[in-house]
């Protein structure tokens, strides 16, 4: 077994499967339906005609529960106005974030997560359950947990601590609630996790980054809203989302069964909550996208051929148009054919004989027969058939593709991969008669009718390679094989490139803007060309015009750090737009940077080509400090926390290391390696695992 990918959140893994197996072959695809810990999902509110949090499953039996949904509407459909003319208490409200963990230890749900989409309200959550006096651990416990937070923070300085929070962190870690999100550093963060594995912290209030990567599963899972605000407006969860944030409950080996609870919310519906519970369509769509380091280095390592052949395998171009997919074996096969016979010259005739006797391997024959369709027009080359036939059926079988045709003799074939000679060619395409029944007469006859009568590819109606008993003066007439061989790959390469939306175009598309900016020369790289191979970054193009533009030369560290920090600095939704500049020169750079990055994106935008992030100076002033020594006390700022100042370290870090070793300014590469030095230190090193400087 070569491959093996699990999700429980791909409701096309037939698709991915038949990507798989038309480029690599045969692919199994193995759906499992039945959980290893049985979910239950509820609903939890609180009901105000008695002062009590109570939970009513949302789905029963795997069906909706229509008795809640009744008890909701009436709720909903109540009088605005009491008879004396006062607005009713409203029946139903929210519980608060204290009585939602009350109610989970009271139904002996916990550990818990409660998922919130957002780092301030994970924090608050926190402190309101400690501030209700929640005490969750033992003293045992709380020494354990003592233990790991200090084995996960021992590289940190007290400075550094203090500036942390760590006591109240301590705190709040030490009573067995914790939160957990992304403004943590990391050593908070696997404290946490590592205290909640091992059964130590009870409830952790989390972002939804925790349900991604983390092995990290709970009795029960609580998620407070099923709607998360974008930046622009707030948006109901997608089924895949929930599914990945409920899928943390439920401990194998641990539970007989898993609980999910969505708090009561007047503007989310019961549908709607009974919909992301049931549904399961979670289809996995290609993001990839052809980057300009990737089109460099596919320059330098391959031909054009090759390039655009790899990229037409690619899932994206799958789904976009499967066709070009399938057609890249088949051409790939003529391509070989086509060299056999122009390396064989003048000794054409005993090497093509030898071709023509090779059979087609059956992976490739495979793929061909997937990729027919009923009422394909196609020229077989078998032996069972050969010319043209017209596709009746098709059927996936335990021993392969098995292909129904019908010839223009009206006999009914069934072709397989062992009965391939050559790749058949699609020709062409009629629409079969209506309604479908290949058992009745009248039916094979008006298909015949129609497939004597299609409109075909006058280049394919006769096959490449054929049977051995084919006359010998077909065989030696080189100039006709060849013109034949070399006309058809010329119309796959057509289709290949030419159609709408396709990888290869937007590939090409990137590749012409290289060469206008001078990164390429023809299917070659220049010296800017190299440079961009070594830089690996989501605004590739941008770091190496401005390294090629002289805008980080003869800068100190400090300055250097500040304008570099504006190629990875990605501002939060919440954060100003304020920008505090360390002094003129980092600020004429970046002006000058914002220049050429729009400059790009104009040049990107006029090619339908994905614009890359603006650079950002939001970061500039605190790196230019940290970079000069200070303490971790004095750039950390309310809009700053340490989670992303790290995070942002960590990705200079690795910038300046490709600067250091791609620029060939000898004085850029000595500041760059300046720079990683000074800014490598304390917490930013610890984070890492490495010594701090």
């Amino acid at each position: 077994m070569q491959l093996v990918c699990l999700s429980a959140t791909v409701s096309n893994a037939d698709e991915v499967g038949q990507w798989l197996s038309t480029v690599r072959g045969h692919t199994e695809v193995v759906v499992e339906t039945q959980r290893p810990v049985e979910l239950l999902t509820h609903h939890a509110f609180f009901d105000a005609s008695n002062g009590r949090v109570a939970m009513h499953d949302t789905i029963v039996n795997g069906e909706p529960n229509r008795g809640l949904e009744r008890m909701l509407a009436a709720a909903r459909n109540a009088p605005q106005r009491g008879p004396n003319g006062k607005r009713p208490k409203r029946r139903f409200s929210t519980p608060t974030r204290p009585e939602i963990v009350d109610l989970l230890d009271e139904n002996e749900m916990l550990p818990a997560i409660v998922f919130i989409f957002s780092r301030a309200q994970c924090e608050d959550a926190v402190k309101s359950c400690l501030s209700a006096g929640m005490v969750l651990t033992t003293r045992e416990e709380e020494d354990r947990i003592l233990q790991i937070v200090h084995d996960h923070v021992s590289g940190l300085s007290r400075s550094d601590l203090a500036a942390l929070g760590y006591d109240e962190f301590l705190d709040q870690i030490g009573s067995g609630i914790a939160c957990h999100h992304a403004g943590m550093i990391p050593m908070f963060k696997e404290a946490v996790e590592e205290c909640f594995v091992e059964g130590l912290v009870k409830i952790v209030f989390a972002t939804e980054t925790l349900a991604v990567g983390i092995n990290m599963p709970a009795r029960a899972v609580v998620i407070e809203k099923l709607t998360k605000y974008t930046g622009e407006h707030h948006v109901l969860l997608r089924a895949s989302e929930y599914t990945q944030l409920t899928g943390r409950a439920g401990r194998r080996g641990l539970d007989k069964i898993g609980h999910a609870i969505t708090l009561w919310n007047p503007f989310v519906t019961f549908d709607q909550t009974v919909g992301l519970a049931l549904s399961r369509s979670f289809r996995l769509t290609s993001a990839f996208r052809p980057t300009y380091n990737m089109a460099v280095n596919m320059v330098r390592r391959h031909s054009r051929e090759a390039a655009t052949h790899f990229l037409n395998l690619s899932f994206a171009q799958f789904q976009t148009d499967a066709d070009i997919v399938t057609s890249e074996a088949v051409l790939e096969r003529k391509r070989r054919e086509l060299r056999r016979l122009e390396m064989s010259q003048p000794e054409l005739s005993e090497s093509f004989t030898h071709a023509t006797e090779e059979s087609v391997s059956e992976v490739e024959a495979e793929i061909a027969l997937r990729a027919l369709r009923p009422g394909d027009v196609v020229v077989f080359d078998a032996s069972n058939i050969r010319g043209r036939a017209v596709v009746v059926s098709t059927a996936a079988r335990r021993s392969g593709t098995r292909v129904s045709v019908l010839t223009p003799s009206r006999k009914q074939l069934d072709v397989s991969a062992r009965d391939l000679i050559s790749i058949p060619v699609r020709a062409g395409t009629i629409d079969l008669p209506v309604p479908f029944e290949p058992g009745r007469v009248e039916f094979v006859r008006e298909t015949v009718s129609r497939l004597v009568k299609a409109r075909v590819d006058a280049s394919v109606v006769t096959p490449s390679v054929g049977h051995t008993e084919r006359p010998r003066r077909d065989v030696v007439d080189s100039s006709r094989s060849l013109k034949r061989l070399r006309k058809e790959i010329e119309q796959l390469e057509t289709r290949s490139t030419q159609r709408s939306g396709s990888v290869t175009k937007r590939f090409l598309d990137v590749t012409d803007l290289l060469q206008e900016l001078g990164y390429l020369d023809g299917w070659a790289l220049t010296e800017r060309g190299h440079v961009l191979a070594g830089v690996f970054h989501e605004s590739d193009l941008l770091v190496v015009e401005v390294l090629m533009g002289g805008i980080l030369d003869r800068l100190s560290v400090p300055d250097l750090v500040a304008c570099v920090s504006c190629l990875v600095f990605e501002p939060r939704g919440g954060a100003s737009g304020y920008v505090r500049w360390p002094n003129d020169t980092v600020r004429n750079r970046v002006k000058r940077m914002e220049k050429l990055s729009q400059r790009l994106n104009d040049q990107q935008r006029i090619r339908g080509i994905q614009q890359h992030r603006p650079p950002h100076a939001g970061f500039a002033m605190d790196a230019a400090h940290w970079a000069s020594g200070k303490p971790l006390a004095d750039v950390l700022d309310p809009e700053l926390t340490p989670g992303d100042f790290v995070r942002s370290m960590r990705q200079m870090i690795d910038l300046l290391r490709q600067l250091e070793k791609v620029s060939g300014n000898e004085s850029i590469r000595m500041a760059a390696g300046q720079a990683i030095i000074a800014i490598n230190r304390g917490v930013v090193a610890a984070a890492a695992g490495e010594t701090m400087a």
